[in-house]
C-alpha cells in the first residue's frame, strides 16, 4: 500500500492553481484571440469584448484578417476598430 506523500515540489502546487477559467461564450474566446494577435492595450480590451459580443463572428474575422494584411506599421488595434465601425 502506498502512502500519500503529498506534492513533492512547490511547482506541482503552482501548476494545479494556474489553470484559469475558460471562456463561457464563443465570442469571449474570439475576443481573447483578437487581443492576443493585435496586441490590444489594456484600456481598449473591454471595447474588443463589446465588439465581439455585438457583431457576428464572420465580421470580426474579416476585420482581423484585413487588419493583418493592410496595416503593416503603426498601431493595428486602431485600424481594427475603424474597420469594425464601418
Amino acid at each position: 500500500m502506498q502512502t500519500d506523500k503529498g506534492p513533492e515540489k512547490l511547482a506541482d502546487l503552482i501548476k494545479k492553481q494556474a489553470s484559469g477559467k475558460l471562456p463561457t461564450y464563443a465570442w469571449q474566446d474570439l475576443a481573447l484571440e483578437v487581443i492576443k494577435e493585435l496586441n490590444i492595450p489594456e484600456f481598449k480590451r473591454s471595447a474588443v469584448f463589446k465588439a465581439c459580443k455585438q457583431n457576428p463572428r464572420a465580421k470580426i474575422l474579416v476585420a482581423l484578417n484585413d487588419t493583418k494584411e493592410l496595416c503593416r506599421t503603426g498601431q493595428k488595434w486602431k485600424y481594427f476598430f475603424k474597420i469594425i465601425g464601418l
